[in-house]
């Protein structure tokens, strides 16, 4: 059992009592897997950031042949409402009835007479592109071709990117960092090409646009005439830019170390250009947003906005402690001295980059979206039935400070907006949205609306967070947004007089989001998480000697049974040709994850083992997983585990189509963009699983497959 000390380390969350594995072997485990490049990439760019900003950069260190962005957790626009009759305010949006059991709901959905102001609600607030930060040359028409000797590295244990070029026979080399407490980068360039007028910087801003998806650039640089921006140069060492777009306002301030001149923009353009003579030019670039007074009341802005300005000599320090905090501590797999299976490389090598990575795009006070920082998919919106997997293994991998950055506060935050959106659809509690976006709006659309399965996350998240931290302090930090939670949860399952339980459907979708709304009736992850979310209720108002609403415990006692077809538990109750039709095996096949990412039921019929394991062979024999993406690996990987059986558990794991790029960016596919970050996370929980165990699975130091004994683990949170 782990230990909890006493000691919060200011980044990496807890320690722990059987803490193994020493910095010094971290450190080279981490640095072994260090990112080099000697082209950019044409779909991922090399990131610093801090989880609420990030910089993303192309083979120069900096943005100057692809326009990579420069994405916050507070940087969003609306475009002007519309202007059609009855469709100018977003009051004026009514939804769409559906009949629901023996009711009309209205449910969020596009009204096809009200186009206009729904797909104003689906397309805004989007997240903005900050800007682009490059090297300006002596000619317009450099490419990436002219530049020779090109190399970079991006040291994960500093987070430093150094990058270096030969342009003209002259070397150019390239520091950049990212501040862990600010929203800032810090670049030094050393070169001869800087005393001319060979080499230069330039600052530019993209217009964002109404792409569903934005990847793997974010905005657009032709539409100058619709947004402005101003320049004040403040010192011969600093000036200020100031970017207005709409009713959105942000700022850039810029300082260099030697005196300089800043220009601009360039005629048709929002670039602006630095040029200081000096073989040595260190720049620090620190975005903030404006906060006019309408704005201020909102908590999401004051916390997302990081505004100090720190020196650029104090960045990197700051960088490097930030870091090796990071690494040092939380938990840890040393994967290095397997040398049974000659896939162990490659396994070690995505736990690192996906531990890396989640920590620049995914530590946000915002959900993160599901493209991180990196670009922008629907929107840049995050989805809330999401935050359980990007979100989670923060805490799964003793890195609590990291998860608190967002929860509980998200649900605090969207909680009145959940209670209302649950009244006007006639249910009690809080209803959680699914595509939503710092207003704690839900964007319009008939999955959104229909889909049910974030609802009992917040018992998810709060039940984790109370196995580490078993106090009145966490019992109260959540006990509202439990309470309201589980009252929609049993005013949303419906009495079947006719079967004497209470159903969930329809209308609704499952987590696979591809059934017909109307005929999904009793789909089996969400009746085990139903249960499992009521279940943790009940304990909490236990634990906090509180009455239990009698609701909870009728619906929970009464919920439908898991529906079984032919020996297997089935997507949804009555499917038809489950397992005979591709429509029935496609998509995620949620049903092997009621006995992965959840636990055994605490109340009701225990599951049977047998119909367990039938189902794990069905869906690995006949389900179409190359047609999958994201998490389904993971899922299928714990489901594995719990099965006892840690082979195929690497297998899904290392699957063919379950693919992390050189820089272990996970490969989004066809279907949604790279990079797909529930991938990342996905993979952390199936191995904070293998690593760290779960509740039933006592006694061995870890579950990793025979024939990986030598495996070293250390840190890590139980599961459930």
């Amino acid at each position: 059992m782990f230990r909890i000390c006493v000691l919060v380390v200011t980044v990496a969350g807890l320690c722990s009592s059987e803490a193994t594995i020493p910095v010094s072997q971290r450190r080279s485990v981490v640095r072994s897997f260090n990112v080099k490049r000697n082209a950019s990439s044409d779909s991922t760019p090399l990131q610093v950031g801090n989880g609420n900003f990030a910089f993303g950069a192309d083979i120069t260190g900096l943005q100057t042949f692809k326009p990579y962005a420069i994405l916050s957790t507070w940087g969003w626009h609306n475009f002007s409402l519309p202007t059609a009759p009855g469709q100018t305010s977003i009051d004026d949006f009514t939804g769409l009835q559906w009949w629901t059991h023996d009711r009309l709901v209205t449910y969020n959905q596009p009204n096809p007479g009200q186009n206009d102001i729904s797909t104003w609600l689906i397309q805004n607030p989007q997240r903005l592109n900050l800007g682009n930060i490059g090297f300006s040359f002596d000619t317009s028409d450099v490419t990436e071709n002219d530049l020779q000797n090109k190399t970079q590295e991006l040291d994960l244990w500093a987070g430093k990117l150094s990058s270096s070029f030969v342009y003209n026979g002259s070397k150019v080399d390239v520091e950049t960092w990212a501040d862990p407490d600010s929203d800032s980068i810090a670049v030094t360039v050393e070169s001869d090409l800087l005393l001319g007028s060979q080499l230069g910087l330039f600052i530019d801003f993209p217009y964002p646009n109404r792409l569903k998806f934005n990847a793997p650039f974010v905005g657009v640089w032709n539409e100058t005439d619709r947004h402005e921006t101003t320049c004040e140069q403040t010192s011969p060492g600093s000036a200020t830019i100031r970017h207005h777009l709409g009713q959105t306002t942000y700022f850039v301030t810029l300082k260099w170390n030697i005196p300089g001149l800043i220009s601009g923009p360039s005629k048709g353009t929002h670039r602006y250009l630095l040029s200081a003579k000096s073989k040595r030019l260190e720049l620090t670039a620190t975005f903030t947003p404006d906060r006019p007074p309408h704005d201020r009341e909102h908590k999401e802005v004051e916390e997302g906005a990081q505004t100090a300005h720190r020196p650029l000599s104090n960045i990197p320090s700051a960088s490097r402690t930030w870091w090796s905090s990071f690494w040092s501590s939380g938990a840890f797999i040393d994967l290095s001295s397997v040398t049974s299976n000659p896939n162990t490389t490659e396994l070690q090598r995505r736990i690192v980059l996906s531990q890396y990575l989640l920590a620049v795009n995914s530590a946000s006070y915002n959900p993160p979206q599901e493209s991180g920082l990196v670009n922008n998919g629907w929107y840049g919106k995050f989805h809330l039935e999401m935050i359980l997997w990007n979100s989670l293994p923060f805490a799964r991998w003793n890195h609590f400070p990291l998860l608190w950055r967002s929860l509980p506060d998200i649900y605090k935050r969207f909680l009145p907006s959940s209670i209302t959106r649950a009244r006007d659809m006639g249910y009690s509690g809080a209803r959680w949205g699914k595509m939503t976006d710092p207003t704690g709006r839900s964007a319009p659309g008939e999955i959104n609306s229909l889909l049910i399965w974030q609802q009992p996350h917040p018992m998810y998240f709060a039940e984790t967070e109370y196995r580490s931290f078993p106090n009145r302090t966490t019992l109260g930090r959540w006990d509202d947004i439990i309470t309201e939670t589980a009252d929609y949860m049993a005013s949303y399952a419906y009495f079947n007089s006719s079967t004497g339980v209470y159903d969930l459907g329809p209308p609704m979708y499952p987590v696979s989001e591809n059934t017909n709304p109307n005929a999904t009736l009793n789909p089996t992850f969400e009746l085990a998480y139903w249960r499992f979310g009521l279940d943790i209720a009940i304990r909490w108002k236990s634990r906090l000697n509180q009455t239990i609403p009698p609701a909870w415990l009728v619906v929970r006692d009464n919920i439908a049974p898991l529906p079984v077809i032919n020996n297997t538990y089935a997507v949804y109750e009555g499917i038809p040709q489950m397992w005979t039709d591709n429509a029935t095996v496609n998509d995620h096949p949620a049903m092997a994850g009621i006995y992965g990412l959840l636990p055994p039921p605490a109340s009701g019929p225990p599951l049977n083992l047998t119909i367990l394991q039938n189902t794990a062979a069905k869906i690995h024999d006949l389900w179409l997983l190359e047609e999958s993406y994201g998490w389904d690996f993971a899922m299928l990987a714990m489901n594995s585990l719990r099965l006892g059986d840690a082979a195929q558990a690497i297998e899904y794991l290392l699957h063919p189509i379950f693919q992390f790029d050189d820089a272990g960016y996970p490969v989004g596919g066809s279907r949604v963009p790279t990079p797909y970050f529930p991938n990342s996370a996905g993979l952390l929980l199936a191995m904070a699983m293998m690593a760290g165990g779960w509740d039933g699975a006592e006694g061995k130091k870890h579950y990793f497959p025979a024939g990986w004994e030598a495996v070293e683990v250390d840190g890590f949170v139980k599961a459930m």
